[in-house]
């Protein structure tokens, strides 16, 4: 049962970087390609191996809070990570879907706000599953920023 609930967690997670490149891919190499960006931009092959690694993280976190028995936060927990999923995913489609730099990074503020918000929860949980989160904040909140010089520059 125990194998079932990880593998679900992975799909889950997975199935919104999909959702995500779905958006991303038609316009990474050509819109994306004529913006602006900072100096400190990654090259675009880093991308792909960290957000596999992200959400391979994210599902062991969310994993843990499903596996646990405290119940007076668990649901809360989960409903804030699917929250602050959706919100990921919704990135890639107003960044690149919709060509937004300003929507990504609305929405980008939120997300990063959701994240602390759960990583605090899932910690209170269990303390493994909050600092699993940790490197998913770290990431975000670069993104943030490298968003908002995307935005300011173009």
């Amino acid at each position: 049962m125990s194998i079932v609930r990880l593998l679900i967690c992975i799909l889950i997670c997975q199935m919104a970087g999909i959702i995500g490149g779905i958006f991303t891919r038609h316009s990474v190499n050509t819109w994306y390609a004529t913006l602006n960006k900072p100096s400190f931009t990654p090259p675009g092959w880093i991308f792909g191996p960290v957000w596999i690694s992200l959400y391979l993280l994210m599902a062991i976190s969310l994993f843990i809070i499903w596996q646990s028995r405290a119940l007076n936060l668990k649901t809360s927990a989960i409903l804030l990570f699917i929250l602050q999923l959706i919100l990921n995913a919704m990135w890639s489609a107003l960044f690149f879907g919709l060509r937004s730099p300003v929507g990504g990074f609305i929405d980008i503020v939120f997300l990063l706000i959701a994240i602390i918000i759960t990583a605090v929860i899932m910690g209170k949980i269990n303390i493994y599953a909050g600092l699993l989160m940790i490197p998913y904040i770290l990431w975000v909140s670069f993104a943030a920023v490298l968003n908002f010089f995307i935005m300011r520059m173009n």
